[in-house]
């Protein structure tokens, strides 16, 4: 058997793959590896290295350890160090495991062939590559999980007998986003949001839900529009609003997926229908040549099939055992990064959100969460969360432009897709949740029940068909309470003055300060 090649491991620096430190510090974990080996993958969020003081640092993008923490300088010594202080990144490893010999990595288990940490890296080697090691499987014994449940979400799972190894990990090797446990999504998951919007409906009358459903369902759809900067005709925001309310009922399979994007193009005379069979990209072309300038570069065309298969079956099975909010958002960040479509994937993206939740059941029957509004709201956020992934991965996908201006990926990258830190999507995510319980759905409805004393009130006072109290109300609230001379001249001119003051008085009581909110679709 030949003999592996002896891997050198970095000393102190200051810089690392453009990354500044903190301080002058020795790579460690996943850092240390990524040098010894040139490994060309998306760079972790967190690196770690050592410094020379005896106090842990986290700052830039680093978490820079003590000297007692330092690892051997070795594979075993840094993959060690790399489960145990930063979790699983099945990218890296993956790539490490190409790179590595076989031989090196049968070593490291028969030297401990029963410790923790030796047993997971087997198991996530022949998990990840589909190879089989040269080890025999172990006898009986406790299980250790595949990954760290204190460090990272991670579902029940089911044992490997040959590694003694728990496979918890959220996903399967064609797809398998992971999230990292922080403070904010412990607080957003304790909150128990799902209870929360049940409560907020509660003391809602029957008929006023609805109401509220149907608005916010609609609000959502155009925000969803209004993100990929369209504005599509009334019946094509109507048409995915009823899309986005049947979510979850149909499971997800790639004919339902290419049903969605069918809904969301309506007229497909200029755009192919189905998964691409191109290269793809987000971004701008040069003005003078044309060539394309990618903030974001999509999945591979031959890679798709496989990509799409793997979030299907994380959609059926493996994001059953996850929280739902972690899981829409692993899958919806997962496909948009993927960019299957030519056309449709950021509208079909949020979709995959509303068809977690309700296929789960967190959102209250018949209502939909206007979570395109909530991320329309924050879209500079959102925008960055976007790039904290695509930001890492574009410097690391190899490719060339095309005579057409597109992009042709010219090495294997769909590990990248496959596996990517989901955490700051899921933090982000649950932010609009908690918006849309907290502040849209509760607002709504008390805006119907303001409004419909309104209508009440005036009514009472002058016969005035429905449609023309909705008019008067628009045109109070755009002119803060009071009527325009505009107003008094035209459309209301039959009004006398004692009742167009009696009315603002009115449109007072029922509002005060309250700015009610906009109703898409019909505002003059």
């Amino acid at each position: 058997m030949a003999r592996a090649r002896q891997r050198r491991f970095s000393e102190a620096v200051t810089i690392f793959r453009e990354r500044r430190l903190p301080e002058q510090a020795k790579p460690a974990g996943y850092a240390a590896l990524i040098d010894a080996y040139g490994l060309s993958v998306p760079l972790p969020l967190t690196l770690s290295a050592i410094g020379s003081r005896h106090r842990i640092i986290s700052r830039d993008g680093w978490r820079i350890l003590t000297p007692r923490h330092e690892p051997h300088a070795s594979l075993e010594g840094h993959l060690t160090f790399a489960l145990k202080h930063e979790g699983v990144d099945l990218a890296v490893l993956k790539r490490l495991f190409l790179a590595a010999a076989p031989a090196e990595m049968e070593r490291m288990v028969r030297a401990t062939p029963t410790g923790v940490y030796a047993r997971r890296v087997w198991f996530l080697y022949e998990w990840l590559t589909g190879r089989m090691l040269d080890l025999p499987a172990l006898g009986k014994g406790s299980y250790t999980p595949a990954i760290d449940p204190d460090l990272q979400w991670a579902i029940e799972g089911t044992n490997s007998p040959r590694h003694r190894v728990r496979n918890n990990l959220p996903g399967t090797p064609e797809f398998c986003p992971l999230v990292f446990r922080t403070g904010k999504l412990e607080a957003f998951v304790a909150a128990n949001l799902a209870e929360r919007a049940r409560a907020v409906i509660a003391g809602v009358p029957r008929d006023l839900l609805a109401r509220t459903a149907a608005f916010l369902l609609l609000k959502d759809s155009k925000s969803s529009y209004v993100l990929e900067g369209e504005n599509p005709p009334q019946d094509r925001i109507q048409r995915w609003g009823r899309a986005i309310g049947e979510a979850g009922r149909q499971p997800l399979d790639l004919d339902e997926l290419l049903r969605l994007q069918r809904i969301v193009i309506g007229d497909a005379r200029f755009v192919r229908l189905g998964l691409r069979d191109e290269g793809g990209f987000v971004g701008e072309h040069d003005r003078d040549t044309g060539a394309p300038l990618p903030d974001h570069i999509s999945a591979r065309p031959e890679d798709l099939p496989s990509l799409a298969n793997g979030m299907i079956q994380f959609d059926r099975a493996i994001a059953q055992g996850l929280d739902p909010v972690i899981a829409a958002a692993a899958l919806a960040f997962g496909f948009v990064y993927v960019h299957p479509f030519t056309d449709g994937n950021g509208r079909i993206h949020r979709y995959l959100i509303h068809h977690v939740l309700a296929r789960r059941g967190f959102n209250p029957p018949g209502v939909v969460f206007p979570v395109s509004a909530a991320i329309l709201a924050r879209i500079e956020e959102y925008r960055r969360v976007l790039e904290s992934y695509s930001g890492r991965l574009t410097p690391v996908v190899p490719w060339e432009p095309t005579a057409q201006g597109n992009v042709r990926v010219t090495g294997d990258t769909a590990d990248f897709y496959r596996f990517f830190d989901a955490t700051p999507h899921a933090e982000f995510l649950y932010a609009c949740v908690q918006q849309t319980i907290e502040e849209d759905l509760p607002n709504e409805a008390g805006f119907l029940r303001r409004y419909d004393a309104f209508r009440a009130a005036v009514g009472g006072l002058i016969d005035m068909p429905d449609q023309t109290i909705d008019l008067l109300f628009r045109m109070l609230r755009q002119n803060n309470g009071r009527l325009s001379r505009r107003a008094r001249e035209r459309e209301f001119a039959q009004l006398t003055d004692a009742e167009a003051q009696q009315i603002e008085e009115l449109f007072e009581s029922s509002f005060g300060q309250v700015q009610a909110p906009a109703r898409p679709g019909r505002d003059t």
